[in-house]
């Protein structure tokens, strides 16, 4: 019987790619390190989030708080949103996001921005303009946990200071009580295990 040849130590898994799912740049391959802390949605998870949101996403400016691979800014650029804005702290992070926002073709779109999502949504840029948002708030879940006043904050501003008909859309896990959200009975909660879903309307 032949020997499984071992892998060399400290040899990584291989890297699953990340690609969007949906609308005119469905099947294009996003910019992943394989960085463990980047955390990218799984595809299924990012489906159901957009057949929530549905066309409403069409015209909208979107902001990918905590862009990671920019997977949800991108799909909402690929479905339609007219801007994405994604913020991401990790500067490596955000050089992968802008390879992808260049090999898509749609630098006239996009902003990356190497930020804080906390200290960026305090003073939101006037140049956002009166368009509707789709907000996308996926940061690591223990954010939900050990920055639970900062997150609710964060939230609370840009509902404060989005436009009328903007679309929130925050994911944690079960640990996170979506109760202490700001107008939690407007709030649609939907579970896709171990995740879980709230989105929100403006009216």
């Amino acid at each position: 019987m032949a020997q499984r040849k071992r892998k060399p130590k400290g040899a990584r898994k291989a890297v699953v790619g990340v690609r969007i799912i949906g609308g005119r740049f469905r099947g294009r391959r996003l910019h992943y390190s394989g960085d463990a802390r980047t955390r990218p949605m799984k595809d299924r998870l990012r489906e159901a989030i957009f057949n929530l949101v549905g066309p409403s996403i069409g015209g909208k400016h979107a902001l990918d708080l905590f862009a990671g691979t920019g997977a949800l800014g991108l799909e909402a650029l690929s479905r339609g949103a007219a801007r994405a804005t994604l913020i991401e702290m990790h500067h490596p992070t955000a050089g992968d996001i802008r390879r992808s926002v260049d090999e898509l073709g749609v630098g006239d779109q996009a902003d990356v921005v190497s930020a804080d999502a906390f200290i960026w949504g305090r003073r939101v840029p006037a140049e956002m303009g009166d368009v509707s948002w789709a907000v996308f708030c996926s940061p690591p879940y223990d954010f939900y946990l050990g920055r639970t006043e900062q997150m609710l904050e964060l939230i609370e501003a840009l509902i404060r200071a989005a436009p009328s008909e903007s679309i929130f859309v925050v994911e944690s896990d079960a640990r996170f009580d979506f109760r202490l959200l700001p107008n939690y009975e407007a709030w649609k909660i939907r579970p896709y295990p171990p995740a879980v879903v709230g989105i929100f309307r403006k009216r």
